[in-house]
């Protein structure tokens, strides 16, 4: 990031493949969302509610009624400076020093700084890139100990773009229970999915498990910008009320989330959902998967498992064929040598160095540039040589 923010300086250009930032690429939020924040912002120059705004809340609840999640009311809602604020609120509220939380590797990196932020130890359980990068429910189970307090669950997932079937997410949710652990729900990408994917909600596979459901506007709704997310309790919480005393203190310690930005949930919650459109077969997004996981393929070396949700692909690199011990170095390489910035998987907290992230999101053109840079690039690269 630093080489690149620098090579920018210089006047280098430099295609930043390394961030899910649908509006930097050219995917506008619907115009429904701008013209209620804008028909609202006299409204919103005060402080809300420290959970949100009522109507915001109300439609984020009633949602989730058609997601199969009931027994929630608006005061089990929380709305944030998006999601990632309320992870870490999520955190600082439940751990105690050396307390656990168990998070998916490959993982969001976040998730790991709001745990090792909150004076937790985040524990990092395999997904199987061998079984269409599910969790491994065995090594769930090797992993948890008498500190463990949760378990994270991204789905679908960034980075790997899985998307988790009944059955592993029933698992996952039967050994909270079995152990008395809360259940996160990271969902910011659930209605990004392609070839007939579908993606269930955790929070609907159990009343006995008190589960922390995140989501928000960044992805599905293209508008990361407004800063709007939003974190839902569901389950078991009669055993949780000094978690959840927590979490309203902290709630309003920050005041409120941003505000105007909470006079679009409404508008994107409801009605005709346009992200579909972007997915279906010859929408955009999925044009541009397709497009990168053909190239990436195509490429000696490399090999990758298609994304069935989200905007990434995590391609997997021969280290042996390209001599590579250190993936920070590859990413390094391939920036000096195409002005394009990915992220290495030990980024996200894998723990070899033979994969990196690529963000789809440029369109088709671009898109197909920059991955024949890529091809160029792997044809004559050996990490292992003293000189390039």
């Amino acid at each position: 990031m630093e080489k690149a923010m620098q090579m920018e300086r210089n006047g280098t250009k430099i295609l930043r493949l390394n961030t899910g930032n649908p509006g930097a690429f050219g995917f506008d939020a619907p115009d429904e969302l701008v013209c209620d924040l804008v028909e609202n912002i006299h409204h919103a120059v005060g402080y809300s509610d420290s959970q949100g705004i009522f109507p915001a809340r109300k439609a984020i609840q009633q949602y989730y009624q058609t997601r199969g999640i009931f027994n929630v009311s608006t005061d089990d809602i929380f709305i944030g400076n998006g999601v990632s604020e309320l992870i870490q609120l999520s955190m600082q509220a439940l751990l105690n020093n050396g307390d656990e939380i168990l998070i998916p590797s490959p993982d969001y990196p976040l998730w790991t700084a709001a745990v090792t932020l909150s004076g937790g130890k985040a524990v990092h359980y395999r997904c199987d890139e061998l079984s269409s990068w599910y969790p491994d429910i065995g090594d769930i189970r090797q992993k948890i100990t008498s500190r463990t307090k949760g378990i994270v669950v991204i789905n679908p997932n960034n980075p790997t773009g899985a998307v988790y079937p009944r059955e592993i997410l029933s698992r996952i949710a039967a050994l909270a229970e079995e152990f008395g652990l809360i259940l996160f729900a990271d969902e910011i990408y659930e209605k990004i999915l392609y070839d007939g994917a579908e993606h269930i909600p955790i929070a609907s596979l159990t009343d006995s498990v008190m589960t922390v459901t995140f989501n928000g506007l960044s992805k599905a709704y293209r508008a990361a910008g407004f800063r709007v997310g939003w974190m839902m309790l569901s389950g078991n919480r009669d055993s949780a009320s000094d978690y959840i005393e927590g979490l309203r203190i902290l709630s309003n310690m920050r005041l409120c989330g941003n505000v105007p930005g909470q006079f679009a949930v409404q508008a994107a919650l409801g009605g005709y959902q346009s992200i579909y459109d972007l997915t279906k077969e010859g929408g955009r997004l999925k044009v541009q998967r397709d497009i990168c996981y053909r190239a990436v393929t195509s490429i000696p070396g490399l090999s990758c498992v298609n994304a069935q949700g989200a905007l990434y692909l995590f391609p997997k690199v021969d280290t042996k064929q390209f001599g590579i011990t250190d993936d920070k170095k590859l990413i390094y390489d391939i920036l000096v040598e195409t002005n394009i910035l990915f992220v290495q998987g030990t980024g996200f907290n894998w723990s070899e160095p033979d994969h990196f992230r690529i963000v789809f999101l440029p369109d088709q053109f671009e898109l197909e540039a920059s991955l024949g840079k890529l091809s160029r690039f792997f044809a004559n690269y050996r990490q292992d040589r003293k000189c390039l």
